[in-house]
């Protein structure tokens, strides 16, 4: 049995790993903790928990008993929190999952850039594998430290991998990504405030290069084509929020290189994703939903291409809160571990 730690416990992220976590059949959780007053049992900060789960929710403490027996800890915790957390469980030898940014940027000057902060902790950069499973299956296998992508970057990444790994779209021009997610994907400070306000809003933020994923996005898909090329990748990102919980959806924009067939597209993309168990590509150029991936690790792509047969139009549907955070965290522990890739990853994932 796997003894599993997660840090942050109290927010959108931390709370789902809990929920996957417990009805995991090879992992017991050991050990809780995030920012206190004072110590709570947990199933006073999520009633829906009460003879589910006998644990209390602590500070963190580098020493404390319940951290010392886990295998693996997640850390579930705000940007530049992580940073020397993850350094201090990395040193007691045990495997970290952390689900902010401070170890997906390879490039600590672009790190500094983009988040405001200096990185205390650049050795370790070097150490961490970025941890979208479909593209980095072989280097999670032998991680200590797994940096989770971002829900965002998640939904773009794979929808983008396979034009780009086959040289099918001009990545020399700006590539146009248009984002919505739910709610959540604010946090829960953000998420309490858009429900107090009774609103059914949706809104563009951040806009005009702005987003703090977009040098998470543009460093993965530039992986893919540099040994083609050597061209870094610049995007126009634009996200949204949109009235609903849950869910993320990105529409994505390309030329195409040269005239190819749609049959042709989504073959080349199912056999790109071939034994990825996560990754289901839609069928006859049909688009997905967010209805049908809400509450799983499953991230939906579907494919078409305009009148004019040179611009192709990729969508991608996900739950920003399992496959664009907690789940894909499970699903990395699981390759970290030996386990089958999804194991107590189910069709859904709440109670």
């Amino acid at each position: 049995m796997i003894k599993v730690g997660i840090i942050g416990v109290q927010g959108y992220a931390g709370e789902e790993l809990v929920k996957i976590l417990l009805k995991h059949p090879s992992a017991k959780i050991v050990y809780l903790a995030d920012k206190m007053d004072k110590n709570k049992k947990i199933d006073s900060i999520y009633p829906y928990l009460k003879n589910k789960l006998d644990l209390e929710c602590v500070n963190f403490e580098p020493g404390s008993p319940g951290l010392k027996s886990a295998d693996v800890v997640f850390l579930a915790l705000p940007h530049g929190v992580s940073i020397d957390i993850v350094a201090k469980i990395h040193n007691s030898g045990k495997k970290v999952i952390d689900l902010s940014a401070d170890y997906r940027l390879k490039d600590a000057e672009v790190y500094e850039k983009w988040y405001g902060l200096k990185h205390t902790h650049t050795e370790l950069l070097k150490i961490g594998v970025y941890g979208l499973p479909e593209l980095y299956y072989e280097d999670i296998k032998k991680a200590q430290i797994v940096a989770n992508p971002g829900c965002y970057p998640t939904s773009v990444i794979l929808a983008s991998a396979p034009l780009l790994k086959n040289d099918i779209v001009d990545y020399t021009r700006d590539i146009i990504i248009d984002s919505k997610s739910g709610f959540s994907g604010g946090g829960r400070k953000f998420a309490n405030e858009y429900i107090s306000a009774g609103s059914q809003n949706t809104f563009a933020y951040k806009v005009g290069r702005k987003h703090r994923h977009i040098p998470e996005i543009e460093q993965e898909l530039s992986n893919l084509v540099i040994p083609l090329q050597g061209v870094p990748i610049k995007v126009t990102f634009t996200p949204h929020v949109v009235p609903q919980e849950r869910g993320m959806y990105s529409s994505i924009y390309f030329d195409l290189k040269k005239t190819i067939s749609l049959t042709d597209l989504i073959e080349l993309y199912k056999q790109f994703y071939k034994n990825k168990p996560f990754v289901r590509i839609m069928p006859d150029g049909k688009i997905p939903e967010t209805k049908s991936v809400v509450n799983t690790n499953y991230c939906e792509i579907g494919i078409n291409i305009d009148e004019s047969g040179s611009r192709l139009l990729v969508f991608s549907a996900i739950d920003n809160l399992v496959k664009g955070a907690s789940g894909q965290a499970v699903q990395n522990m699981n390759i970290m571990l030996g386990l089958p890739e999804t194991e107590g990853l189910p069709e859904t994932a709440g109670f």
